[in-house]
């Protein structure tokens, strides 16, 4: 199997699972842990305060989500690092709270289709994850089959659980970094990394329990998660917008979906894009209305989708993103990977980013 990321299988208990996936990812790990450190410090913060903080959100994560925390507890010991820097680097949103969601003027954009729309019946999920093009060389492609038989795969920064993945229960999750003046870690409602979350829905069998892992979570960074489940009639989808303290939804309309960085829904918060505007006010509309024109002739395919994330309308700062020069250089952002997901088939693609210049290599889940 080749894939433009490293791939780290591990399978066990969650703290065995832990142990091993720190070994294997260690030097990359290490890399992750310093790119935040430097990130950190450029918001004022040391490593003193990042690990202490690292330390509160652990004890959240140990009471809310223990397999989780084991899990990770497991990753620090592998790889031989304090396990309060390695979850300063889980709640790294949470720490650096109040930059642009996407750089200068780009971000995450997520698509879904639902089955009754897609050439094969098959639910469909994708998404560009837009960052620094430092993070390249701090991802891997994890994957981890616990002790029941429940197996995730998902790209990650190294050391945290999940971004965009896929399980074997047929359960995709996409993700978006959202802003809002609730977000900031708050040492009366400490909450639990926004990363815990996305592996809480992972862990989940099915998407009503999923929903219920991470709706009520406790939470001091807002965040945009598109959920998914393979099924009869198409399967489901469901957007969720999560912001401390409140929940907003969105289904699919004419069979899709997507999203982008800023609120669609009415919550009691103030979405920052007001304060940063950029190209999230038109990526959303842009994608959901490509997705629909390609549907029109016939039935949406996965080439479909990727073909809407190559996207260059308001190139550097597109759909398909690539580095803006005049941006400073810790605000560039580009599309580091794309992920392609079929919930039915259990397959999870990803192609190193811009997606526009490169093809995707697959997983299968089922191949065990």
């Amino acid at each position: 199997m080749t894939l433009p990321v490293p791939y780290v299988e591990v399978s066990g208990t969650p703290g065995e699972c832990g142990i091993a996936y720190g070994q294997a990812a260690r030097d990359r790990i290490a890399a992750n842990l310093d790119l935040y450190a430097r990130r950190f410090r450029a918001v004022g913060l040391g490593p003193d305060v990042t690990r202490a903080a690292g330390e509160t959100f652990r004890g959240e994560t140990v009471k809310l989500y223990p397999r989780i925390a084991e899990m990770l507890d497991g990753t620090a010991e592998g790889a031989g690092v304090a396990v309060g820097d390695l979850y300063a680097v889980n709640a790294r949103t949470e720490l650096i709270y109040g930059t642009p969601p996407d750089g200068a003027a780009g971000g995450c954009t997520v698509l879904g289709a639902l089955g009754t729309h897609t050439a094969t019946g098959h639910t469909l999920m994708a998404q560009n994850w837009d960052w620094h093009p430092d993070q390249r060389q701090a991802m891997v492609l994890l994957s981890t089959t616990d002790e029941h038989g429940h197996r995730v795969v998902a790209l990650t920064e190294a050391g945290m659980l999940a971004k965009a993945g896929l399980n074997s229960a047929g359960i995709g999750i996409c993700v978006n970094m959202l802003t809002t003046d609730r977000d900031g870690a708050d040492p009366n409602r400490p909450g639990v990394p926004y990363h815990v979350v996305l592996r809480a829905a992972l862990e989940a069998d099915t998407l009503g329990r999923a929903l219920k892992a991470v709706v009520p979570s406790p939470r001091n960074a807002s965040m945009n998660l598109l959920l998914g489940q393979a099924g009869p009639a198409g399967g489901e989808l469901i957007d969720l917008e999560l912001v401390p303290g409140a929940a907003g939804w969105l289904h699919p309309a004419d069979g899709v979906i997507a999203h982008a960085n800023h609120l669609e829904t009415v919550l009691p918060v103030r979405d920052l894009v007001n304060d940063f505007g950029g190209s999230t006010l038109f990526r959303a509309a842009r994608a959901r209305r490509l997705l629909t024109a390609a549907a029109e002739p016939g039935k949406l395919t996965d080439d479909d989708l990727a073909e809407i994330l190559r996207d260059h309308q308001s190139y550097p700062n597109a759909i398909c993103r690539h580095v803006d020069e005049r941006d400073v250089y810790l605000e560039r952002s580009e599309t580091v990977y794309t992920v392609l997901m079929d919930l039915d088939e259990r397959r999870f693609g990803v192609a190193e980013g811009p997606p526009c210049g490169h093809e995707f290599d697959w997983v299968e889940l089922t191949a065990g």
